[in-house]
């Protein structure tokens, strides 16, 4: 006769999932689509869980990691990277989950190891574990240097910390990565129904909603938008705030032609095919272009058309307006994507400079006289922004900056640009200039 298998431990499958999930984004895949894989067999509770724990463990990596490395004897690079996960995650809900108690964040993560590495690893990993619960949160070791103590206390790589704090100050620096490790909302905006169907219908439906920052959408508590009435029939889309901003800034001439350039996910696309007479929407990428098609074939208008195409070759010769959302660090968005900020790299960013610069070039000649030309990005920095229009005007003398005249001052720069910072504004960050092609 068989022996009977244990039990399984209450709360493992959750851990386990957040497991998985880190491990996939150290092997390169973004948090969204790790999330999307691992969660899809758990309960709706346990699903919040997992994902409240990867993404606390990505957005407090360098504290955690603080904590813990002085308590191992061979230190914290003799540790292979699966048991540092492990011991993050125990770390984790031991400083930050008050709702789970102590011995259940140690027992889930021996499970783990355990399962991971066999019972000497359990045996670790209990052991680390039990020493950081005693320890004292505080005791991570000063740093002299301004940058390094806020890259450790708030989880960011140190050269981007320093790059903040050359564009913001210190105070505005900490400002924002204190954003970054906030669980902003998510930002609904109306699609084939209006913002105030949409408010009543689901206050009807027991469901909260209130304004997002400067009337840009609603924000909503509810984490699954599948879940929402109206989800199936288009009534709405996800968009953050600034990206609602930046439709609006868009100005879509009523019924011209638009070509969005790099569409995916479809958010401004769905916005532009309510006024114009037709939007190219083009991506690169077969896979987000078929999620684009996804997302247009629900909430569009029909006035959208897919294409897979390289901004660079252009698979249209005019638009009245062309949108250039430009590949960029994303530096704005930390917030809603934890793992980002381990991946931008300064190489990253002089690469993602001379895209930008290919792209705005090639956008340009589809742009007749009188036309528009539209460059943004969910970046902060100004080699991506300012910087990189500033270039793009010495280059095509034809084009020159309009400012925007219906959205307040406090989102435009003293040039008329949009520019939105999250620690300012309560919204994701982004920048975006308007070019109007002269005749001649």
């Amino acid at each position: 006769m068989k022996p009977h298998a244990p039990p399984p431990t209450p709360g493992l499958g959750s851990r386990k999932a957040a497991l998985q999930i880190l491990a996939q984004v150290r092997g390169g895949n973004t948090f969204e689509a790790a999330l999307d894989r691992c969660i899809g067999t758990l309960t709706e509770a346990d699903r919040r869980l997992a994902h409240e724990m990867a993404a606390g463990v990505l957005r407090q990596r360098s504290l955690l990691d603080s904590r813990i490395a002085p308590l191992l004897p061979g230190g914290w690079a003799s540790v292979n990277p699966e048991l540092q996960d492990i011991l993050r995650l125990g770390a984790y809900q031991l400083s930050d989950l008050d709702r789970v108690p102590d011995h259940a964040a140690v027992n889930t993560s021996v499970n783990l190891a355990r399962e991971a590495g066999g019972a000497r690893a359990a045996a670790f990993v209990n052991a680390v574990l039990r020493r950081v619960a005693r320890a004292e949160p505080t005791s991570a070791t000063p740093h002299a240097d301004p940058a390094e103590r806020l890259a450790v206390e708030h989880s960011h790589p140190l050269w981007l910390v320093r790059r903040w704090m050359r564009t913001f100050g210190t105070a505005g620096a900490e400002e924002l990565l204190r954003w970054n490790n906030s669980r902003p909302a998510l930002v609904l905006q109306a699609a084939r129904k209006d913002l105030d169907w949409l408010r009543t219908h689901w206050r009807e439906s027991g469901i909260d909603v209130e304004p997002a920052p400067y009337g840009a959408g609603l924000l909503t508590s509810v984490t699954r938008p599948a879940d929402l009435p109206g989800f199936r029939e288009g009534a709405f889309m996800v968009q953050d705030a600034a990206q609602a901003l930046l439709a609006r800034f868009a100005k879509v001439p009523t019924d011209g032609v638009v070509y969005d350039a790099c569409a995916a996910p479809g958010g401004k696309t769905i916005a532009f095919g309510r006024k114009a007479r037709i939007v190219i929407a083009g991506d690169a990428s077969p896979t987000r272009a078929r999620r684009l098609a996804e997302n247009l074939r629900r909430a569009g208008s029909g006035r959208e058309k897919v294409v897979v195409a390289d901004a660079r070759r252009p698979p249209l010769r005019r638009a009245d307006l062309v949108l250039v959302d430009a590949p960029c660090l994303g530096t704005g968005t930390f917030a809603r994507h934890p793992d980002a900020r381990w991946r931008v790299t300064p190489e990253a960013l002089t690469s993602l400079e001379r895209l930008q610069c290919e792209i705005l070039d090639q956008s340009a000649g589809l742009v007749p006289p009188e036309g528009l030309l539209v460059y943004s990005t969910c970046s902060l920095e100004p080699e991506e922004n300012q910087m990189q229009v500033a270039t793009f005007l010495s280059r095509h003398p034809e084009f020159s900056r309009e400012r925007a005249s219906d959205l307040p001052e406090d989102l435009l720069s003293p040039e008329g640009d949009l520019m939105i910072v999250p620690q300012s504004h309560g919204m994701d960050g982004a920048f975006a200039a308007r070019l109007r092609r002269r005749h001649g």
